[in-house]
């Protein structure tokens, strides 16, 4: 699930990885869309390994800093927070995001403004 693919890409970013290799499943290959388009992970390709899916992560960094320093689970397996979309509030004063499970899919908290749409809110990350 989503917490233990945030853990494994800031622990990537804490030892200076240049990629990792994690389970496939639809969920975090929606999230990880999101946060490369955000700039947050610079790649993310499903690969075939012993007939079994896989999602490579290639990490950013920019002046040898990791692009995410940290993150904050909101939902959690035995807690679901669900918001409204008049609830969602920038992440960080805007330096940070959140994503959004949705009725139109996985999204970020900025875009599900726009949208006029509210879900469970997964998670921060800065």
């Amino acid at each position: 699930m989503y917490w233990n693919l945030l853990s494994k890409i800031k622990n990537g970013y804490l030892a200076r990885k240049e990629k990792i290799i994690i389970p496939f499943s639809r969920l975090n290959f929606d999230i990880l869309k999101i946060l490369k388009e955000k700039g947050y992970v610079n790649n993310v390709e499903k690969k075939i390994i012993n007939k079994k899916n896989f999602l490579e992560i290639k990490l950013s960094y920019s002046n040898n800093k990791p692009a995410m320093s940290d993150f904050k689970l909101i939902s959690t397996p035995s807690r679901h927070i669900y918001k409204t979309y008049k609830e969602l509030k920038p992440v960080k004063q805007g330096y940070g995001l959140g994503v959004v499970s949705t009725s139109k899919g996985v999204m970020s908290s900025v875009d599900a403004f726009k949208n006029k749409v509210g879900g469970e809110y997964l998670f921060e990350v800065w």
